[in-house]
């Protein structure tokens, strides 16, 4: 078996199980963490997912983040201006780009289809790498999460700490994690 169809069996186990009720927004978050070279083919293979999931009697809807930046930059009124002088961009970047994506998330997490009982995955996480901390798009969602937002995440998870694609220091969350071994 492959990396990604053993993460997809951690997945259904985690899925399957019965979901505790009541529980804080962080706590109905799971971090789906895979190395970030999978990055491609877990993308490809997000449709095993939604299988498993809907054959374990859930919801599902999912939200691509990479296409966001693209959107928004296109949208931008003077976006060639931010390709000649790229540092005039940071201050839009941690302003309306985060908003932009919050937005985003929560559209999702809060969609008329979506109830206790469904999953919102969001994946393509990687995209937003240079442009903005997850950690603080996570912390402006979370408390709209109705059901369990599944979070596809390349990078690491040790000793309670995510890493976005090992490259920065990580952050504790309170996040069920889901690797391929679950005692890293």
């Amino acid at each position: 078996m492959g990396r990604i169809e053993d993460l997809a069996d951690s997945y259904e186990r985690n899925i399957k199980a019965p979901w505790q009720k009541n529980l804080a927004g962080a706590q109905k978050a799971i971090f789906v963490v895979y190395a970030k070279e999978d990055e491609r083919k877990l993308n490809a293979r997000i449709g095993d997912f939604e299988v498993r999931t809907k054959g374990a009697g859930h919801g599902w809807r999912q939200l691509d983040l990479a296409p966001l930046f693209p959107a928004w930059m296109s949208a931008e009124e003077y976006r060639e201006s931010y390709f000649e002088c790229p540092e005039d961009l940071q201050l839009k970047l941690d302003t309306e780009f985060f908003d932009y994506v919050v937005a985003a998330v929560r559209a999702e997490l809060t969609a008329d289809d979506v109830d206790e009982n469904t999953v919102v995955a969001i994946y393509g996480t990687s995209s937003l790498y240079g442009f903005l901390r997850v950690s603080e798009v996570l912390d402006k969602s979370v408390g709209d999460i109705r059901g369990r937002m599944v979070l596809f995440f390349p990078g690491t998870f040790q000793q309670d700490n995510y890493s976005l694609l090992g490259a920065r220091d990580g952050w504790n969350y309170l996040a069920t994690p889901i690797t391929l071994h679950q005692s890293e």
